[in-house]
């Protein structure tokens, strides 16, 4: 498989504020995406959640499955009863080819809760860290035993955020654990994406691009901001519209072979979602190419 470009819906319609872009219908978004030059789509909360609807849906656009997040809850329940709630989802990730599964811990994130700040953000106690790396380790195995492998998504207002929380993560999981990078939480987090590429390489099997606008970030730290409400300000935009080197990025993943995500959450009444999916698409082709990927 060499390098794909695909999309998340949460341009056109968000999933942790369903009343942005909630009009939007799903064919709108998809052949926006295809008008855009996208191969596949992540999943979102608009789309058919059985095998043969979604093929149904995503065929007149000639769109592949990405993925799709799923939310786990590790710190609460074990192995096994992650397995027995991941069930429907890892299935029909297997019944449309998916060979990535989004996973995000988020039993204590407060990343869709507009009333808390990030700064509120849960954090992981050091002594904590080898119980949830082991039992997430043990749902990789399982998954990848079934032809799909779990690539754990970091992101603001969970407990791995930080670039330091990304390294603990990545200590005390075992090698079926891979890392879905994404450009803009790593960079709001306070990591240098292009160095976690670097330092993880053989375990990055996903990535998102977003791109963060400066100016937002810093303004959500010094007032103290939720992330939604920094999403809606405009923290997050497409490749080429803000602070992130791509090119610096994508160097330091010499024959990387899979999905390259455009996720970039914006209020589509203040971003138009074919402008700017156009933008990002020519952006990240351009940056993709200038990195000797395409």
């Amino acid at each position: 498989m060499t390098i794909r470009i695909g999309a998340n819906p949460i341009g056109w319609s968000n999933d942790d504020m369903l009343e942005l872009g909630g009009e939007t219908p799903l064919e709108v978004c998809l052949a926006e995406a295809k008008e855009a030059g996208f191969e596949g789509m992540e999943l979102g909360n608009k789309f058919p959640r059985e095998p043969e609807a979604l093929k149904q849906a995503l065929a007149p656009f000639g769109l592949a499955c990405v993925s799709g997040w799923y939310s786990a809850e590790l710190l609460k329940r074990d192995a096994d009863a992650e397995m027995k709630a991941l069930r429907p989802h890892l299935d029909l990730l297997k019944a449309m080819g998916s060979n990535v599964l989004v996973f995000a811990e988020t039993s204590n994130a407060i990343h869709g809760d507009r009333s808390k700040p990030l700064s509120q953000r849960p954090v992981m106690k050091e002594g904590d860290w080898a119980e949830f790396g082991r039992r997430i380790t043990q749902v990789a195995e399982r998954t990848l035993q079934e032809g799909v492998r779990v690539v754990y998504h970091h992101h603001m207002g969970t407990i791995v955020e930080s670039e330091a929380d990304i390294d603990a993560f990545m200590r005390s999981t075992g090698e079926a654990v891979h890392l879905l990078l994404d450009t803009g939480h790593a960079t709001w987090g306070g990591a240098d994406p292009a160095a976690l590429a670097r330092r993880y390489r053989s375990r990055i099997s996903h990535v998102h691009t977003k791109d963060v606008r400066k100016s937002v970030m810093e303004k959500s730290r010094v007032e103290n901001w939720s992330f939604l409400d920094s999403v809606l300000e405009g923290v997050y935009t497409v490749p080429g519209d803000g602070m992130v080197d791509f090119v610096s990025v994508f160097k330091e993943l010499p024959g990387y072979s899979g999905w390259v995500v455009i996720e970039a959450e914006q209020d589509p009444k203040k971003a138009h979602p074919l402008t700017y999916a156009k933008m990002g698409y020519a952006n990240l082709t351009r940056y993709l190419k200038e990195a000797g990927l395409r």
